[in-house]
């Protein structure tokens, strides 16, 4: 006999399982390893405050997917590997324990709980085995015969229609049912991903998002930690530290 396909249960990453961007803490870790500049760092925390407020947009990911490729390329993959620790030290503190909670009450239903995210494949697998999830979905970045990026894709890159394309690969490999899965997201650039499953639920979602929810009947689920007072103070201390990069800058143009 034949087993019957299981479900599973799918999470985005930023905004949904946690608070803010995991891109940004691994910026963080790499200026600090003197992989990128402290003024790349001001601008991708302009960038997280930004995105916590109002989520993502085709555009600005767009430009971090050309920005990362170009600082990945000719670098050792192992270098930003030993980068993990440092990441997961801010991620882990702004995860949501509501999220966590029904992620492991899916698993004890028997439903396998998936990260999915445009994140790097790496970076989804090393939160996903920290968080005693069943795996993670993520962006492949390619490697040479030395381990070293081209800067390349190695598969799909898993934003929009590209998460739909790594879940439908793993209901193919796991025998999931997407009609009887769960799928939790944020942003309505998930909409394909919310939409591949016959249970969609909106997480602290955008304002299209939360339209499309409301006219489809979907769940809606709301905790989002960022107050609009501790997000205003987040803008100001960006605002912060641009300014201080911006000074810095200047101050080595005129010293020149």
């Amino acid at each position: 006999m034949t087993p019957s396909p299981s479900s599973a249960a799918f999470f985005d990453l930023d905004r949904t399982l946690m608070s803010g961007s995991s891109g940004f803490f691994w910026a963080r870790a790499a200026a600090r390893a003197g992989m990128i500049s402290r003024r790349r760092l001001a601008l991708d925390a302009w960038e997280n405050v930004k995105f916590r407020l109002r989520g993502s947009t085709d555009a600005s990911t767009d430009r971090v997917m050309t920005r990362v490729g170009a600082m990945l390329e000719g670098r050792r993959a192992r270098d930003f590997q030993r980068l993990g620790p440092q990441v997961l030290a801010g991620v882990l503190p702004r995860l949501y324990p509501q999220m966590l909670a029904i992620a492991w009450g899916h698993q004890d239903a028997g439903r396998p709980v998936y990260i999915v995210t445009a994140a790097t494949q790496d970076t989804a697998e090393m939160i996903a085995k920290v968080l005693g999830f069943d795996g993670g979905l993520g962006t492949p970045l390619e490697e040479d015969a030395e381990g070293r990026y081209t800067g390349r894709l190695a598969g799909p890159f898993a934003y929009r229609e590209g998460k739909p394309m790594v879940m439908r690969t793993l209901a193919a490999e796991k025998d999931i049912d997407l009609r009887e899965s769960y799928a939790y997201s944020d942003s309505e650039s998930d909409l394909p991903m919310l939409r591949a499953v016959g249970h969609p639920v909106a997480v602290n979602p955008d304002g299209p998002l939360a339209k499309v929810a409301r006219e489809e009947g979907w769940d809606v689920l709301r905790f989002d930690r960022l107050g609009g007072r501790i997000a205003m103070l987040g803008g100001l201390a960006a605002a912060g530290l641009l300014g201080a990069a911006g000074t810095a800058a200047r101050r080595k143009v005129v010293s020149k």
